[in-house]
């Protein structure tokens, strides 16, 4: 058990990290991320609410329809990365990660209340839901089917349906995750949350996962996490994610940060997010140009995360170079305690997603 955004979450179980990461790759995982951050958001306003503080088309989402969106700030700067469905009961529902949710709930409380001063129709509700997270392909779907009475197959990638789950009324089924495989989160009731774990857990493919498998995992499928790949001094621009911008919103450039960030877009940014591939192990330590010959060589990147991947057997990583330096196939040293290593810029993901599409 280790600290982490405030809380007291399992780094791994028993079986250990490799094992669990390989088991969710193979068969399926249950991790508790009860940590994040839900939010509900009410009011005949709440989509010009959300669009004034994200830079998604929330108002093109279909009824039960998702997306991953970027909270911005007036530089640019990514606040945080947020997964925004419009549900099909007359609300938004919000998920944030932990380590901003102080931050991220006093922006959206500030702007309800600026908005709500002007006569808009907005409010904003903090659910104490648990959140579980059933990750893995292909188990998760057959597990979970057999505990549903909704047929699995017509709820597409970052889709989300109201239902009972193994018994297990008021759930919501979100067909996503952070793994990079066919998963879902189930947002469930707090009471009930520990009896659906345990059902779950009942059937044999499905094992518990702890905080270091979703952190490898994630990185495998090119997936940032916040504080360490994106913060509030990295647009979306040099991160890599500007297809969270939909097209009316770039046109309208109505949402904090726009000016900065489509200026960028034009302008082309200085520095860009890439993959990495190395022999090496590494975390944290600079990446420097092969073909400098100073002794005091200028640094083109840093790296932002970096772990042995168990299923490639290699170490990965992700970072900022020069966007001079960021085609796939440059040579980069990397180094580690004061030594130069080989490393080669990546396309991500590094293992193939499986997220699932209905037909």
């Amino acid at each position: 058990m280790v600290p982490f955004a405030g809380w007291t979450l399992p780094l791994h179980y028993g079986q250990g990290h490799l094992q669990s990461h390989l088991h969710t790759r193979r068969h399926c995982s249950l991790f508790d991320v009860s940590h994040m951050l839900q939010t509900l958001v009410y009011g005949r306003d709440r989509i010009r609410f959300m669009e004034s503080l994200v830079v998604g088309d929330i108002a093109e989402l279909k009824p039960g329809q998702g997306t991953l969106t970027l909270l911005t700030n007036e530089k640019g700067g990514i606040t945080d990365d947020l997964i925004v469905t419009n549900t099909s009961e007359d609300h938004l529902y919000v998920v944030s990660n932990a380590a901003c949710a102080d931050k991220d709930l006093a922006i959206l409380r500030d702007r309800a209340a600026q908005l709500q001063a002007t006569g808009s129709d907005v409010h904003l509700e903090v659910s104490d839901n648990a959140l579980l997270a059933l990750q893995g392909s292909p188990s998760m779907a057959r597990v979970l089917q057999t505990g549903l009475s909704d047929d699995l197959a017509k709820l597409s990638f970052m889709n989300s349906i109201t239902t009972t789950v193994f018994g297990v009324p008021g759930c919501r089924v979100t067909r996503c995750g952070y793994t990079g495989e066919d998963g879902v989160e189930i947002s469930v009731p707090a009471g009930w949350a520990v009896e659906l774990a345990e059902r779950l857990l009942g059937v044999p493919d499905v094992w518990l996962a702890g905080l270091a498998a979703r952190d490898s995992l994630r990185l495998e499928a090119g997936l940032c996490l916040y504080g360490n790949d994106i913060d509030e001094t990295i647009t979306p621009a040099e991160a890599g994610l500007m297809w969270t911008l939909g097209k009316r919103r770039r046109a309208a450039m109505d949402f904090p940060g726009a000016a900065v960030i489509m200026a960028q877009v034009k302008e082309k940014p200085k520095r860009r997010r890439v993959g990495l591939i190395s022999l090496w192990p590494w975390h944290g330590w600079g990446l420097t140009s092969p073909h400098l010959t100073s002794p005091y060589p200028q640094i083109p990147g840093t790296v932002t995360s970096g772990c042995p991947s168990p299923c490639l057997g290699k170490n990965i990583a992700m970072g900022y170079v020069e966007a001079a330096h960021s085609r796939a196939g440059t040579e980069l040293t990397v180094e580690v305690r004061k030594k130069q290593h080989p490393a080669v810029i990546t396309k991500m993901p590094f293992v193939p997603t499986q997220y699932y599409m209905a037909k």
